[in-house]
């Protein structure tokens, strides 16, 4: 069993969602939040522009693509874009996890498109891309967050496509590169690589997408809240900050100041650098440690952001599933408990896993003194196994 470490985290926050608050937060930097003004008084709207620009600038977003806020995180952004834009014609959705598992269910269940391909991989591996079929909208997760797979790159979208892509990448966005000549709808939220507040989403359109959206009314009703064109034409005004709902003008300046801390710390080169060297640093860690190893075993698939540590240890891997989740959760309440580690349990559809939040509001130093934490937890949660054996 290893020794109890001397040194704890910093910041010992390693949630998927909300993740850490970029280095350096402190609630001061948002005593300037205009709470208690309208969104569409002129400097909240001033404002809703600035983080549209600002998120522009720093992903590098053609200046033919329209940026919106929108509510409801990346689900509603992502809701928003499937409701409105598919139909038109077949559908391929990809899934490896339980977000695109979800999608599934929109397009599915719900929306009961006919002319759908699904394309599954179980949790650590993706599904063939060679085989996706351009000639349907494509619906698809970049980075897995649930299961730590992401796409390589955006070699295997067809530049000739007939159909539209549609991408989630709220755990993605700024930490890995999105060629958005290949994309035409992106997805994310506030609270993942920036570690901004929750319920806040980002959706980005392309202009064959707005073309979609001005040419073809879908079969169904939409909510208000889904509604993005006026008489036939895009809402250009949503675009342009005028939210569909009201936005919390808090959240909001949050936003705006981790969106200022990426820009200062050199954008998005240096966000992606600092995500890759806090995967690096577990990679070493993984290496060398016999109980541990990756859900995502390629390591051109294995995602930066969201780290998923499987238990690979024989004693573990012969316990039952439920015995599997219950050493998860012993060793997550161990670290939290001792104040090292929060939130680091995988996600509950997932097979049992640590998961470490590993994005660029992470600091390296952090990661170094939690991957100590997380022998020790291990050999507690083996000591108690023992015991009941």
């Amino acid at each position: 069993m290893a020794n109890k470490p001397n040194v704890r985290p910093l910041v010992p926050h390693f949630s998927s969602g909300p993740c850490a608050k970029r280095p350096g937060w402190n609630l001061e930097n948002l005593k300037n939040a205009l709470v208690g003004r309208s969104h569409r008084s002129k400097p909240g709207k001033a404002r809703l522009k600035r983080a549209i620009d600002l998120t522009r600038e720093l992903l590098n977003i053609p200046a033919s693509f329209r940026i919106g806020v929108v509510p409801a995180s990346d689900t509603g952004a992502v809701e928003m874009a499937m409701w409105s834009l598919l139909g038109a014609r077949g559908v391929d959705v990809l899934t490896w996890e339980s977000f695109g598992e979800g999608w599934v269910t929109d397009v599915v269940k719900q929306l009961k498109l006919k002319d759908t391909r699904v394309l599954k991989a179980p949790y650590g591996e993706l599904p063939d891309l060679s085989t996706v079929d351009f000639s349907h909208d494509v619906v698809f997760t970049w980075n897995g967050t649930t299961s730590g797979v992401r796409v390589p790159n955006g070699d295997w979208i067809a530049a000739d496509r007939q159909g539209l892509t549609i991408c989630d990448a709220t755990s993605a966005a700024f930490a890995q590169s999105l060629p958005f000549d290949k994309l035409d709808v992106v997805t994310f939220s506030w609270q993942k690589v920036l570690g901004g507040e929750a319920a806040h989403g980002m959706l980005i359109l392309s202009p064959r997408a707005v073309e979609r959206l001005e040419s073809y009314t879908p079969a169904w009703p939409l909510p208000k809240l889904f509604r993005m064109t006026k008489g036939g034409k895009l809402n250009e005004a949503i675009f342009e900050g005028e939210t569909i709902n009201t936005p919390s003008m808090l959240c909001l300046e949050d936003y705006l100041d981790a969106l200022e801390w990426a820009k200062s710390i050199g954008g998005q080169p240096a966000l992606m650098k600092r995500a890759d060297t806090n995967l690096a640093t577990m990679e070493a860690w993984v290496a060398k440690t016999p109980w541990a190893g990756f859900l995502a075993r390629d390591k051109k698939t294995r995602s930066n952001t969201s780290v998923c540590v499987a238990v690979v240890d024989p004693a573990v891997k012969a316990l039952s599933p439920d015995g599997q989740v219950a050493f998860i959760k012993a060793m997550a309440g161990a670290l939290e408990k001792e104040n090292a580690a929060y939130d680091v349990a995988g996600h509950r559809d997932a097979p049992p896993h640590i998961r470490v939040w590993a994005g660029p509001t992470v600091e390296t130093s952090d990661i170094e003194a939690l991957l100590p934490w997380l022998d020790w937890a291990f050999g507690e949660a083996k000591a108690s196994l023992a015991k009941t054996a």
